[in-house]
Formats: structure tokens, sequence, C-alpha cells
């Protein structure tokens, strides 16, 4: 090796002269910008072309109009149902039964499977007694609890509330519960060193530990809440969404059935935008999703 080498320092990137942090902002602004511009294209591209096909298709006779209708169709229902209401009395206030039922259903089952399943979570004694019982509960399958329900309850607002409620509850129940279990640990023992102990260390470690499993259960509990309250509408009820769309199902109006799931759709998205505002509001402390940092 000859003696007289010298190292060289190892290379440094530099930025380029003139860059400033305004800049840098900028450039991943313009880029975020682009990004859901592209984002919103293809949504709408693949929309359209969705229910132009429909359309088509449907003109075309390849698709029979008497199983799939038309958006065309069933735009004009939509509009129908809005501005002179339906054969059965006006659609906000069938919209209004079934948001009654689907909240309730939602809030109670909610309260209740957080509750249970931190409880069940900290507690193994609870948990070792009570999981045979919710085991063979949860495996009931929860639509054909609605006769049930409504021969217990009668056809108003109690038995389509006790479904939801059953539809929201388990699968809170075992996020929560899942969530409280996978608590870290070493939080859990630096907390009880510092002093915390019984309910102080659950409200200060476990539940926040655990609150990205319990809102993942509340984004899609919440379908499960409409999905309670259509069904026990559509085995008996006087009013509701799942109503019309039983009556649409007995005149095989194709039309009324596809307007009302349309319905449907537009409350569970609206439902699911308040509940990420909810989540972002209360979660603020969470580190932001890889994706949203890359």
């Amino acid at each position: 090796m000859n003696s007289n080498a010298t190292l060289s320092p190892p290379a440094v990137h530099v930025a380029s002269v003139g860059t400033s942090a305004a800049e840098i902002e900028a450039a991943a602004a313009k880029a975020a910008r682009k990004r859901v511009r592209t984002v919103f294209f293809w949504r709408y591209l693949i929309l359209i072309v969705f229910l132009g096909g429909w359309e088509a298709l449907v003109r075309a006779k390849v698709m029979d109009e008497f199983f799939f209708s038309k958006p065309s169709d069933i735009c004009d229902r939509l509009w129908t149902w809005i501005v002179e209401g339906t054969s059965e009395g006006s659609l906000w206030y069938h919209l209004w039964v079934t948001m009654e039922e689907s909240l309730l259903g939602f809030f109670t089952g909610s309260v209740a499977g957080i509750v249970a399943g931190i409880a069940l979570g900290r507690n193994r004694m609870l948990a070792d007694v009570f999981s045979v019982y919710i085991k063979v509960i949860n495996s009931v399958p929860r639509v054909v609890l609605a006769p049930i329900f409504i021969m217990i309850f009668g056809l108003g607002l109690t038995s389509k509330v006790a479904l939801s409620f059953v539809m929201v509850f388990f699968v809170v129940f075992s996020n929560a519960f899942q969530g409280v279990r996978e608590a870290d640990r070493n939080l859990l023992a630096n907390a009880q060193i510092l002093g915390a102990r019984g309910w102080q260390l659950t409200s200060s470690v476990v539940i926040p530990s655990a609150m990205s499993w319990i809102f993942a259960s509340l984004h899609v509990s919440f379908g499960f809440a409409i999905v309670g309250a259509i069904v026990g509408e559509f085995v008996g009820a006087r009013y509701g969404i799942g109503l019309l769309i039983n009556i649409a199902k007995g005149s095989f109006d194709a039309a009324g059935m596809y307007a009302a799931i349309v319905i449907i759709m537009v409350v569970a998205l609206a439902a699911e935008y308040l509940m990420t505002l909810v989540e972002n509001r209360l979660a603020k402390w969470r580190p932001a999703p890889l994706q949203d940092t890359n």
C-alpha cells in the first residue's frame, strides 16, 4: 500500500444553489395538488365509463332492462321520489326512519362494544368466563335474528334498533378487545413505574393505544348498522328505505330497487366522511400513515 496515499473525505450531497425551503415546500404542494387532480380524474372517469357502459348495454339489449333497469330511469325515479314522494309517503320521512334506527343502533352498539371490549381486555378473568358465551352468540348469523326481534318487539323502532345494535356490537367489541390486548407492554411498564394504576393506566395508555383499532371498527360498523335497519324493515316495517325496497321487489320495479340502493350508498358515504373528520380530530397525536409521508 502506498504510504503517501491519503484518505478522501466521504462524498456529501449538497442541494443545488438557490433552492430554498420555500421553493421545496412549493414544489411539494404542487406535487400534492397534481396527485389530487389525478385521483379525482380517474375516479370520475371510472364512474362515467361504468354508468355510460351500463346505459349503452341496456339500450343495445345486451343487458335485460327488466332486471338491471337503466341509470337514466334510476335518476328519474330518484327525482320523482324527491319532488313528489313515494307511493308510501314522503321519501324524507322514510329516510329519517331508517337513519334514526341506524344511528340509535350504531351509538348504543358502539358504546357497549367499546366498554365490553376494554373491560374484558383488561380483566383476564372476565375474558375467560365470558369468552365462550360471546363466541356462541357471535356464531349466530345476525340477519336471522330479524324475525325474532320483530316477533318480540313488533314492527316499530325497537326491533330495528335491536338488530342494528347486534350487527354493530360484535364488530366494535372484537376490535376494542384486540386493541387492548395489543397495547405496548413497554409503555404499560413505564407508566406503572411512574405510578399509574387502575383506571389512570387504562385511560392514559390502554385506550389511546386501542384507538386505531376502535376507529377502524367504527368505519365498518356504521354500514352494518344500516344493514341491520334495512333488513329489519325488509322483514317487516311500516316505514323506511327497506320498506321501499320490499315494495319495489313485489312490483318488479328494478328502477325503484336501485334508486333505494343509491340512497343507502350516499348516506353511507356521508357517514364515512363524517367519521373520518371525527377520527382526525380525536387522534391528532397519531403519526400519518406511511403513504402520506412519502
